[in-house]
């Protein structure tokens, strides 16, 4: 997954959690980048027609910016519950987080074909968690 990818989801999500605009600061935040990074890029994705940038209101991704958040957003799941799931790891999502630059769509496909993923997925996103919802529940239940 690339730079821009990772914004495309950022913005997305930041969306859904304001019910509006992603604005500038909150998304340097959750990157952790400076806001003259985010600034840099929101323009970049808005030449390509993926972002609308309206001044001192933020960034809203376009239908074409949302498919690719879409599938950003799976590819990061695809990662939590392969983690999580097969792998065991007791720090998936930080693990995830950290992986997501790096994986590509063939890795993201090989993953997904042994994880049995959800159909719910992405859709099941929590974005105030920042976190697959589906996976949350799978863990209760395993302690069940």
């Amino acid at each position: 997954m690339n730079t821009a990818d990772q914004y495309l989801k950022t913005i997305f999500l930041v969306q859904q959690l304001e019910d509006g605009p992603a604005a500038t600061g909150e998304l340097a935040d959750r990157l952790g980048v400076s806001p003259a990074s985010v600034n840099e890029m929101v323009g970049k994705l808005e030449d390509r027609g993926l972002v609308a940038h309206e001044k001192y209101k933020g960034a809203t991704v376009t239908d074409d910016g949302e498919a690719r958040a879409r599938e950003a957003l799976q590819t990061y799941c695809i990662l939590e519950r392969f983690l999580a799931n097969v792998l065991d790891v007791d720090d998936f999502r930080a693990e995830a987080r950290q992986l997501e630059p790096v994986i590509d769509e063939t890795v993201a496909d090989r993953l997904d074909m042994i994880i049995d993923r959800e159909p719910e997925c992405p859709e099941c996103f929590d974005a105030e968690d920042d976190a697959c919802g589906l996976l949350a529940e799978d863990r209760i239940e395993a302690d069940d």
